[in-house]
C-alpha cells in the first residue's frame, strides 16, 4: 500500500500546502488508486503538518507550493515532496503513479527561504 497526499482546495491542487482546505489521500496498490480518503486540514502550525501526514502513513505529498522548512521536515521523514503541481488533485496523483509528475523545486517565497 502506497499513500499520496495532495494538498487540495475544491478538488484542485492548493497553491500553498499549509493553507489548503483538505488533504486528499490516494491509496494505491499495484500502481492504481484503490481508495481515496479526505482529511480536513487541522490547521497550519510550524512543523505540525509533516508529522500529521507521516502519522497517516503518507509516502508522497503533492502541492502547488510549500515552505522550505516543511520540505526539510518531509525529507527527514523519507516522504517525497512534489511541488509546483497544478490541476485536479486526482489527475496529479494519477500522473505521479504513471511517473509523469515531477517536482519543480519551487518553494513558497513568503517564508523567506
Amino acid at each position: 500500500m502506497f499513500k499520496i497526499a495532495v494538498a487540495s482546495d475544491n478538488e484542485m491542487v492548493a497553491e500553498h500546502f499549509g493553507h489548503c482546505e483538505e488533504f486528499k489521500i490516494f491509496v494505491a496498490e499495484g500502481g492504481k488508486v484503490v481508495r481515496t480518503e479526505d482529511v480536513a486540514n487541522p490547521g497550519h502550525r510550524p512543523g505540525f503538518l509533516p508529522n500529521f501526514l507521516a502519522d497517516r502513513g503518507v509516502n508522497v505529498i503533492i502541492s502547488g507550493g510549500m515552505g522550505g522548512a516543511a520540505v526539510e521536515l518531509f525529507n527527514s521523514k523519507n516522504i517525497e515532496v512534489i511541488i509546483g503541481a497544478e490541476g485536479s488533485a486526482e489527475a496529479t496523483a494519477t500522473a505521479y503513479l504513471r511517473g509523469d509528475l515531477k517536482s519543480t523545486g519551487s518553494v513558497c517565497h513568503e517564508h523567506g527561504r
